[in-house]
């Protein structure tokens, strides 16, 4: 798979920066975007360059279009894998974005929704005129698959409606050279799981709240990334269209996902 030009939004921190990682060590060009996190995005461009990688960092406001226009406009190349994986979630809404609850929630659905929808038709297109492509989407277990009523409504809309995206463009796209594919991860740890719910537990509470989850613990970053990396194979050809649910289970049984557990 050397040889590829691979976007990955929200590639400073959590899923999207082991995503980073997995395609970056096997010999392709990423190119990776960020919001506020330039430090760590310089931090992992240094180290991943220190070892041979090609990867270069770009500040992004996704949702917003001027800044898609200028993203698109810095890439040294064509986009060969697109991976829009940058998102925000109920409580990490609030890191990016000030206002009323009105307001949040329009900016939730125009960075989780909007966002990726622009950037995918903006650059398909291209994967279409030379004849090869992947998208990967990065929804949530939380809309895309079940219903967390813990959770902000914008969030869940936002991610359902991602996934929708994601079947509407594999049925465009069924005799096409490019594959679509959606993930939904489910609890993951990142710092938009510690927003939400992570950081308001104590240690025997987060024990707890682990513990009732499927196979007892917490997914791993690393792990969402492998998954999206080997969607981009030849291998996962054959899952053009599907949404799967990345989250060991919780889909099935949301009840096992409890904060409060004490």
């Amino acid at each position: 798979m050397s040889g590829r030009n691979v976007l990955i939004t929200g590639g400073s921190n959590g899923i999207g920066r082991e995503t980073v990682r997995a395609f970056a060590g096997t010999g392709e060009t990423v190119w990776f975007t960020y919001f506020t996190g330039e430090a760590r995005a310089a931090k992992l461009v240094g180290e991943l360059t220190a070892d041979g990688a090609e990867v270069a960092a770009f500040e992004f406001h996704q949702g917003e279009w001027d800044s898609h226009q200028h993203l698109l406009a810095a890439l040294p190349g064509p986009v060969d894998v697109l991976v829009n994986n940058a998102a925000v979630g109920t409580k990490s809404i609030e890191k990016y974005q000030r206002g009323s609850a009105p307001e949040l929630s329009a900016a939730m659905l125009r960075i989780n929704t909007l966002g990726p929808l622009w950037l995918t038709q903006q650059l398909v297109p291209g994967m279409l005129a030379r004849g090869y492509g992947k998208v990967v989407n990065v929804a949530s277990v939380g809309g895309g698959v079940a219903t967390f009523p813990d959770f902000d409504p914008a969030d869940g809309m936002s991610k359902a409606a991602l996934v929708q995206m994601s079947r509407q463009l594999a049925v465009q796209l069924a005799h096409a050279p490019v594959e679509v594919f959606a993930v939904c991860p489910g609890a993951v740890e990142t710092d938009m799981l510690g927003a939400s719910v992570l950081d308001r537990l104590d240690l025997d509470t987060r024990r707890s709240f682990e513990t009732a989850l499927p196979k007892g613990r917490l997914i791993q970053p690393a792990e969402v990334a492998r998954l999206i990396h080997w969607l981009c194979t030849d291998e996962a050809t054959v899952l053009h269209g599907a949404v799967l649910d990345a989250s060991m289970g919780l889909g099935l049984a949301p009840a096992m996902f409890r904060p409060a557990a004490r």
